[in-house]
């Protein structure tokens, strides 16, 4: 059954793919970009790859831009927009974690206030968060990323509770280090900011950690699949072996000293 899906951060990565999968698959997905290149360059890619794709331009600061991605009534709204902005909490600034949340929470928590009353009025929708394995754990120097995603899971969490009464569903996807660029892009970010001379923690090179993410397609068909579904888990993470990562972090926050 075709279905109405809004999604944020479509032009590149795990949105992209999932967006343009999806249309092939005949559903009306409205797909977000952050910029009008973007959009052109998604629109051109959607053409390519022979499906129909309605893109708009969303960049979730911009008021505007959220206004009329409110105006839409979909039958499930992924919010899987996102920055990363590597730093130590100490130095990070603070500019710079704002605008975090602001992308991250505060702009999709606005698109939720613009288009989950309306399925509430109907009783049927789904909100799909695209979180992370960072908001199970924490990532040293991704400290400010992974606040934004533990706050999308305490909403989500809250959220899944609030709107059961109301047939609507409350959903979230949790990547692992995949290769979409999102990941080598967000620890180079501070090279903009940060001073090794005057810093207070001195960053570490992140080259190692870069290696050996995993393919995203693995992502992205987990996503196709529940996105859509009527039935499906809360929590969707990938790769597999994150998700034992993500349960030992957490059994170690109740034995580990401080």
């Amino acid at each position: 059954m075709s279905q109405k899906i809004l999604m944020t951060g479509a032009s590149s990565g795990f949105g992209r793919g999932t967006a343009i999968a999806l249309a092939r698959l005949g559903h009306k997905v409205v797909a977000g970009a952050e910029t009008w290149p973007q959009v052109r360059e998604l629109r051109a890619d959607a053409a390519e790859a022979g499906v129909e794709l309605e893109v708009i331009k969303l960049n979730l600061l911009d008021k505007i831009d959220i206004a009329h991605a409110g105006s839409f009534d979909p039958d499930v709204l992924v919010l899987n927009a996102g920055v990363m902005e590597a730093g130590p909490i100490t130095d990070i600034p603070m500019q710079r974690a704002r605008e975090s949340f602001d992308i991250n929470v505060f702009g999709h928590l606005e698109l939720v206030q613009a288009i989950v009353p309306k399925m509430v009025a109907r009783r049927a929708g789904k909100v799909v968060w695209t979180s992370s394995m960072g908001g199970i754990l924490v990532v040293p120097f991704l400290g400010i990323y992974c606040a934004t995603k533990h706050a999308i899971e305490a909403i989500a969490g809250s959220m899944k509770v609030e709107l059961a009464p109301f047939g609507v569903k409350v959903a979230t996807v949790n990547p692992g280090a995949f290769l979409t660029g999102f990941n080598d892009t967000g620890v180079e970010s501070h090279v903009q900011w940060y001073d090794p001379k005057t810093a207070v923690v001195p960053m570490p090179d992140f080259t190692e950690g870069l290696t050996n993410q995993a393919d995203p397609q693995e992502m992205i068909d987990a996503m196709v699949e529940i996105i859509p579904a009527k039935e499906h888990l809360y929590r969707t993470m990938r790769p597999f072996a994150t998700v034992d990562v993500a349960k030992q972090w957490q059994e170690t926050e109740w034995t580990q000293n401080a």
